[in-house]
C-alpha cells in the first residue's frame, strides 16, 4: 500500500513539473505561429482543416478590440497575460488537474475604424492530443467577447 502511495505521489509530482517551457511565439511577417504537427493547437491563420478556426470579427477600433479582449481574458481562471503590445495579445492557461501550460495568442493588425480581424492562436506545450480543449477555449472567448 504504501509503494501506491509513494508511486501516486512521485507520478504527481513528475506531472506538475511538466509545464513545459514556452515555445517561440509571436508575429512572423504578419502572422502567428503555425501549428505543429501534434493535433494539440487551433490556430486562425491554419493552412490545414484540422488547425483552422475562424478568426474573431470586430467594428470598431483596434484599441476598442483589444480592451474587450483583455477584459475577457482577465475574466478567464487560471489565465495570465504575459506580453500586451498594440496589436498583440499574449497569454498563460494552465489546466486545473495536471497543471499543463496553454499559450493562447491573438493579433490585430488593423488600426483603422471598421472591420476588425482578430486572429488567434491556442496550443498545448506538451502532449499530443488535447481533445479539443484549444478549440473549446477559442469558442469560448469569441462567445464572451461577442456578448459585450
Amino acid at each position: 500500500m504504501r509503494q501506491k502511495v509513494l508511486a501516486v505521489l512521485l507520478f504527481t509530482t513528475f506531472l506538475a513539473g511538466c509545464a513545459g517551457s514556452a515555445p517561440r511565439l509571436g508575429i512572423t511577417n504578419g502572422e502567428l505561429s503555425p501549428c505543429p504537427i501534434t493535433p494539440n493547437c487551433v490556430n486562425t491563420q491554419a493552412s490545414t482543416d484540422v488547425d483552422s478556426i475562424q478568426p474573431i470579427l470586430f467594428t470598431g477600433t483596434q484599441a476598442e478590440a483589444k480592451e474587450r479582449l483583455l477584459t475577457v481574458l482577465k475574466q478567464m481562471k487560471r489565465t495570465q497575460i504575459t506580453q500586451e503590445r498594440e496589436d498583440y495579445i499574449r497569454a498563460e492557461t494552465i489546466s486545473a488537474i495536471f497543471r499543463f501550460v496553454d499559450d493562447v495568442e491573438f493579433y490585430f493588425p488593423s488600426r483603422e475604424s471598421g472591420k476588425i480581424i482578430i486572429h488567434a492562436r491556442s496550443a498545448s506545450r506538451l502532449g499530443i492530443s488535447d481533445v479539443g480543449v484549444n478549440k473549446k477555449r477559442i469558442e469560448s472567448i469569441r462567445e464572451q467577447f461577442n456578448a459585450n
